[in-house]
């Protein structure tokens, strides 16, 4: 995660469905804990985490990051099979440059 700069990874079965997400959070409670390198990922990860649908707006994403306070969010399609991820990163990038281009900010 550290070399690619990757935030999360999200935990899918052979049919792309989300089982589960390994946060940055995740492995700090991991290293805060003293935990063994060699645990497995499906033992420290979140299972089932909250998921968005690929054909909800960006505001539902927003308003799920939100209240259940996640800064990764899986997106799914109508099959519940992984289709991405939105991140705050994202949501912070995409509300720069509306702002950027609407002339409500300068670089």
């Amino acid at each position: 995660m550290y070399r690619t700069g990757t935030g999360s990874v999200v935990v899918i079965t052979p049919e792309r469905t989300v089982i589960g997400i390994f946060t940055e959070r995740d492995l700090t409670r991991v290293v805060a804990e003293g935990l063994p390198h060699e645990t497995q990922v499906g033992s420290v990860m979140t299972k089932n985490p909250v998921t968005v649908k690929s054909t909800e707006p960006l505001s539902k994403a927003i308003e799920l990051m939100a209240e259940k306070k996640v800064r990764h969010l899986p997106v799914v399609d109508s099959e519940g099979r992984l289709v991405g991820i939105i991140t705050s990163r994202d949501v912070v990038d995409l509300t720069e440059r509306y702002l950027a281009s609407a002339g409500y900010i300068t670089e």
